[in-house]
């Protein structure tokens, strides 16, 4: 049994689960984020790359200061997880659970594979060293600054994909998010669904 998380199929309620990867800060994205939810009064969880927590020291501070969840997103962003051996892929999230005790005073409780891409092992890892896996039920190629769908493309698609228990998949890299989020979390909300 491992404790991961891609959709929660057990809840009655018509519950949400906002979650951004963070590999690196562009163009103030995050900060942008950060005011919606704040000004709507949502908590999100934040999966942060050792590279980012390093760049935006002060973006994560803020991030914890405003009660959000500050995720382990690995040490280098590895494209093939599946690939580690034990031990690299050990070292791929305690270097960063480390990174964020030292800096932060903070130790996260979830983990994201890059890219989703796992093995067993690596699930079953994360899971003695004390992880929570979180994977995804609504996501789209939002990733790239340079290949945007437009806002109400991407409205489209987070608004068609709601169900209860859906873990959202954002990346803080797309002016789109930021466009669309203060309205996707308006729908979701007049449809009954809180985060």
């Amino acid at each position: 049994q491992t404790n991961a998380l891609a959709w929660d199929n057990k809840t009655n309620e018509k519950v949400l689960y906002l979650t951004f990867d963070c590999g690196y800060e562009y163009e103030n994205i995050t900060s942008e984020v950060l005011d919606i939810l704040r000004y709507k009064q949502v908590r999100a969880t934040f999966f942060c790359t050792m590279a980012y927590l390093r760049s935006a020291p002060q973006v994560v501070s803020r991030m914890i200061l405003e009660g959000h969840n500050v995720g382990n997103h690995s040490l280098s962003h590895p494209e093939d997880c599946a690939s580690l051996s034990r031990e690299e892929m050990a070292m791929e999230a305690l270097a960063v659970e480390n990174y964020l005790r030292v800096n932060f005073g903070y130790s996260s409780q979830y983990f994201r594979f890059p890219a989703g891409v796992y093995s067993q092992n690596a699930v079953e890892l994360m899971h003695e060293v004390g992880y929570r896996c979180v994977f995804w039920s609504i996501a789209y190629a939002d990733w790239d600054p340079m290949h945007q769908v437009g806002k109400e493309e991407a409205f489209k698609i987070l608004t068609q994909r709601l169900h209860p228990g859906a873990v959202i998949l954002l990346h803080t890299t797309s002016h789109d998010n930021v466009a669309v989020l203060s309205d996707f979390i308006d729908y979701a909300i007049s449809l009954g669904y809180r985060f």
